[in-house]
């Protein structure tokens, strides 16, 4: 007669055939819920409040200027300064800025394109306007003002 062996509990076997499917799914959660921030800031952002907002759909056409005190003061002073992606620059520097924007877009939204100005709260009106002229100057004619608040459906 042959003889069997019992079984202890400690070679117990763990079902891997779910693992992958498991790793999968948890690969895909992270790459969905995970927002990378497109520029670091160098200035300060506290947005004014506003009670009538719209949204809009195509936010392709639209390029950001930050406007606000540095984060550095050490290094930039204390002065609000404007910034445009990852680089500070002054109001002489719009043109160009805005040129260059032009030059990402295709040939039929050049004339589309919207300008963002995310200012500071405290930020006065005088560089605000300077930066208006500016652009009027360079043709960029569309542009919005950031602020927080409940979204206008």
């Amino acid at each position: 007669m042959a003889k069997f062996k019992k079984k202890t509990k400690t070679e117990e076997n763990i079902p891997t055939s779910a693992l992958p499917d498991i790793i999968f799914m948890l690969l895909f959660f992270f790459m969905v819920t995970t927002v990378l921030r497109e520029q670091e800031l160098l200035v300060e952002q506290k947005l004014p409040q506003a009670s009538q907002l719209q949204k809009l759909e195509k936010k392709s056409l639209i390029s950001y200027l930050f406007i606000g005190k540095p984060k550095n003061p050490s290094v930039y002073g204390t002065e609000p300064r404007i910034q445009a992606n990852d680089a500070l620059i002054t109001t002489n520097d719009i043109v160009l800025w805005v040129n260059q924007e032009k030059d990402k877009l295709s040939e039929a939204e050049r004339d589309q394109i919207y300008v963002s100005l995310k200012a500071d709260r405290d930020v006065k009106m005088g560089p605000i306007g300077d930066i208006q002229s500016e652009l009027r100057e360079a043709d960029a004619r569309k542009i919005l003002y950031a602020s927080v608040g409940k979204v206008d459906q």
